[in-house]
């Protein structure tokens, strides 16, 4: 079996407020996402959300449904957004075949049966990364090109948070159920992500980074705006966000991030601002 899963459960924002460096990493990052030949997702109990990672070396991956779904397959009652940060590849879903390049997203809709995971060449394989939501209907499945995204310029180089967002999968270009997803970029001499702090009830959040160079790593800061707390995290990384925390990083570089929510609000700008002098 290709298909290997963890579980998360949920946690108080008092219960996390006593937590230790050892403890926050092993409840909220999501460090064991990316393996040759394999699909493995930790399933959260946030929400019920699932960020999972594929890189199908030597072979095609099939999704396999897991034991905490209790389904016959995947996607019976799940929606899911897949966004490539590595080599060429291609996913084949019901027969049909889409081809993803890098920083390409497909979304895939309930009831989706069969869904492989390919690469088009073994020594560049792709990096599939992937986020899973319940979904109450079914809406077509459909690849998001670069060329598709809506594209915001925000921050400033003076303020060393000059990025660009990269809407893929979200309400205006894809059609779901509560799955969000997009891809932000840091400029170069820009370290600061999601600048002003927020949080927002209505929805959780994770956070992806990638291209963090060798050596270089992105300190990921998280907890509610009055108590917050910190892990670092590496290349190929992942970070749980609850709906009360806070999701914000500087880097020791520039580098970029994948950031998947799902919730009761599809509206992208709903969020609670925290401003840099409030935090504490």
């Amino acid at each position: 079996m290709s298909t290997t899963y963890e579980k998360r459960h949920n946690v108080h924002p008092d219960d996390a407020k006593r937590y230790d460096t050892e403890r926050l990493r092993k409840e909220f990052l999501a460090d064991n996402l990316m393996n040759d030949d394999k699909i493995h997702f930790i399933y959260s109990f946030i929400d019920r959300y699932m960020v999972g990672g594929a890189i199908p070396k030597s072979k095609a991956l099939e999704l396999e449904s897991i034991e905490p779904l209790k389904a016959d397959y995947f996607l019976e009652r799940r929606e899911m957004g897949i966004i490539n940060v590595g080599g060429k590849g291609k996913i084949t879903a019901d027969g049909e075949t889409y081809e993803l390049n890098y920083k390409e997203a497909l979304y895939l809709g309930r009831g989706t049966k069969k869904v492989t995971f390919e690469s088009v060449d073994a020594s560049k394989p792709a990096h599939y990364y992937i986020n899973s939501a319940p979904a109450h209907t079914s809406y077509p499945n459909k690849l998001v090109t670069m060329a598709d995204a809506n594209v915001l310029e925000l921050g400033t180089l003076e303020s060393s948070n000059a990025r660009k967002v990269n809407q893929l999968i979200i309400n205006g270009i894809v059609e779901t159920c509560q799955l969000q997803m997009g891809l932000t970029e840091l400029q170069p001499g820009s370290v600061w992500n999601t600048m002003p702090a927020h949080t927002h009830d209505r929805r959780m959040e994770a956070y992806f980074y990638f291209n963090v160079p060798e050596g270089q790593s992105v300190c990921h800061f998280m907890g509610e705006p009055k108590e917050t707390r910190h892990i670092w995290i590496h290349n190929e990384q992942s970070v749980l966000s609850p709906s009360w925390s806070i999701h914000s990083g500087a880097g020791t570089s520039n580098y970029s991030f994948i950031w998947g929510m799902s919730g009761e609000n599809l509206d992208y700008s709903d969020m609670d601002f925290s401003q840099p002098d409030e935090l504490l």
